[in-house]
């Protein structure tokens, strides 16, 4: 598939500005077994020590932490699926992307602050502060200007390359779950 140009991505801001505010759909779940790999789910588990079970976020080295461990506040990867699925062009691609969690819900810094609590199922996620930006690989996936507007001002602003976040409740999410965000 040919990637987006900077135009045509731009064309599609309105479409993802129109998401939920309050109470989104879940609309893929993924884990990611080993580097590279993804297995979407119907449902699964999220537990406050490993995320999503089944996913290497626990196994996984973060340079921002002193030890090298994995990043707390990175457990959880989340993307605007109205995103992902202009910028992918299929949804056989999604999870091409790298994140857990795909939903349909506004993602912006204004509607989710670090701190703001979402139930998914019956978990409870908490939006950490860490940025969450377009790589390398998302750029050779996805194409270098999508990997450019994701990480310019507005696509910062609505966290169209995502969010992080941690499980602070566990529990069990299924496709087609609301994503509600707490009071």
């Amino acid at each position: 598939m040919e990637p987006l140009t900077t135009e045509a991505l731009d064309a599609g801001l309105d479409e993802i500005r129109r998401s939920p505010t309050d109470d989104g759909r879940v609309e893929l779940i993924v884990a990611r077994p080993a580097i590279d790999e993804r297995h979407e789910l119907a449902e699964a588990e999220l537990d406050v020590t490993v995320g999503v079970v089944g996913d290497t976020w626990s196994q996984r080295p973060s340079s921002k932490m002193p030890d090298g461990q994995a990043h707390p506040d990175m457990q959880l990867n989340i993307m605007n699926a109205r995103a992902i699925a202009l910028v992918s062009g299929d949804p056989s691609r999604w999870s091409l992307a790298g994140d857990q969690l795909y939903v349909d819900l506004d993602l912006s810094s204004e509607n989710l602050p670090p701190g703001t609590r979402l139930s998914l199922g019956t978990a409870v996620i908490e939006v950490t502060a860490e940025p969450h930006t377009g790589c390398a690989k998302f750029g050779a996936r996805f194409g270098l200007d999508a990997a450019r507007w994701v990480n310019s001002p507005a696509g910062k602003e609505l966290h169209l390359r995502g969010i992080n976040a941690k499980v602070v409740e566990s529990g069990t999410v299924r496709v087609g779950d609301l994503a509600h965000k707490l009071p």
